[in-house]
């Protein structure tokens, strides 16, 4: 592992670890894991193998991001904000 640069800023607060993800009006929602969370990024964990485009929005506690799919190593996902 390499050590960060910088210290993360994290939201204060009780934040909770799920989250969903929202492609379109017509598509489910996707339930999925938060692993780690930054004021420019995330990275999730999904449930299963899920094909998700290159944009889409996150939900997460009250905040509602639009993301760019940066990485995806098997179930887990790198978003930036």
């Amino acid at each position: 592992m390499y050590q960060r640069r910088f210290a993360r800023i994290r939201p204060s607060g009780r934040v909770s670890n799920t989250a969903k993800i929202i492609i379109d009006q017509k598509t489910p929602v996707i339930d999925c894991t938060v692993i780690d969370y930054s004021a420019g990024g995330a990275c999730l964990q999904l449930v299963g193998k899920i094909v998700l485009p290159p944009r889409f929005e996150l939900l997460h506690g009250l905040s509602r991001k639009r993301c760019r799919m940066v990485w995806k190593d098997g179930l887990r996902v790198g978003v930036a904000f």
